[in-house]
């Protein structure tokens, strides 16, 4: 990269991967020499190479990193009776118990709605929350719901099939009656993997199949897992965590355009809704 003059311009890569915590300066040469690094989708094996941090996409084995070390990336276990709002106006539980502790500004992506825990993404990243909050592109979300009653396989099956609902039908990518709802005392544990955006779409769907929710929580976000994050807590994203979004993001904004490493652009579409 050289200016009008023939100055060169830009940072250098390895410079640009320090700072973005993927590894030393020297470990990252040894990287770009071993034709781990790509820039804009091309593998780059020269020292020497310079980027401008703002516009180039880089990965490393494959895997996405964020240049932009202003941006966070937080997952919180939300309790059940916090709304998802920054600032609620009945003056209900919200996330500023966990927001305001941050210097930057975090907001959600996406909604739990108050009666259900789980994970929950929290970020100052507006293109990441748009890809992932929208169900356009295709971000599954897992739930495991406790339901009244003995669920039967075919009812877990039309749950894949089709269930028709006031707003239109509905379909989940995946559902499975887990073993412990043997041990449940007459009620049942499903698991439901979907990418709709539908306000309380889990809850409705288990309401219209005969089986009404007792508890839902939220275990999975795209590639992101809740694990034994307990209640009320939260955490920084891990560097495989992160690599992972941005990886999705960049796929599931415009697959070619991220296969050639062009800088992303996002559809058009609002915000998604409440997701349960």
């Amino acid at each position: 990269m050289v200016d009008e003059h023939g100055e060169p311009t830009g940072v250098r890569l390895q410079k640009v991967l320090a700072a973005a915590g993927v590894a030393s300066r020297r470990v990252s040469e040894d990287m770009i020499g071993a034709g781990r690094v790509s820039v804009n989708g091309s593998v780059v094996t020269e020292l020497g190479t310079r980027i401008d941090p703002e516009n180039d996409l880089v990965s490393v084995d494959g895997v996405a990193v964020q240049l932009d070390v202003t941006k966070r990336y937080v997952m919180l276990n939300k309790p059940t009776g916090v709304v998802s709002s920054l600032r609620d106006e009945q003056g209900r539980p919200d996330l500023r118990r966990w927001t305001d502790v941050e210097e930057e500004r975090l907001f959600n992506v996406g909604r739990l709605d108050a009666d259900t825990s789980g994970l929950l993404l929290l970020t100052n990243d507006g293109a990441l929350a748009h890809v992932l909050a929208h169900p356009s592109f295709g971000v599954t979300k897992t739930y495991i719901a406790l339901v009244r009653g003995q669920v039967a396989p075919r009812t877990v099956a039309q749950l894949t099939k089709g269930v028709e609902l006031d707003d239109g039908p509905i379909v989940a990518d995946r559902a499975r009656l887990l073993p412990e709802s043997k041990a449940s005392g007459g009620n049942s544990l499903v698991e439901v993997t979907l990418h709709s955006g539908r306000n309380r779409i889990v809850r409705r769907m288990l309401d219209a199949v005969g089986h009404p929710v007792i508890e839902l929580v939220r275990r999975s976000f795209g590639p992101l897992q809740l694990g034994a994050l307990p209640v009320g807590a939260a955490r920084e994203l891990t560097k495989v965590e992160l690599g992972q979004l941005l990886t999705l993001s960049r796929g599931a904004v415009d697959p070619d355009r991220a296969a050639s490493g062009s800088a992303p652009t996002t559809r058009q579409g609002g915000p998604g809704g409440t997701d349960t």
